[in-house]
């Protein structure tokens, strides 16, 4: 079941709701279901190590922080 965020069209209230089917969401603040389902980021503003998987220390060959073959110095 996928989660969706919404603001309400009348009290302007954001907030996520867990949606099945054909449900039609109502604001849990003031029950109107004028609703605008915004898009989403995923994960944003996560922290941790980057998709690379790298913690640094570049390609071997040059230092080149993107990894290796980045820089074509093989």
């Amino acid at each position: 079941m996928p989660i969706f965020e919404y603001v309400c069209g009348e009290c302007q209230h954001k907030f996520e709701m867990i949606v099945q089917g054909s449900t039609v969401p109502a604001c849990p603040s003031c029950k109107a279901t004028r609703l605008e389902k915004l898009i989403s980021g995923f994960a944003v503003g996560a922290t941790g190590v980057p998709s690379s998987g790298g913690a640094g220390g570049g390609c071997g060959s040059c230092g080149d922080p993107r990894g290796p073959g980045a820089c074509s110095m093989n």
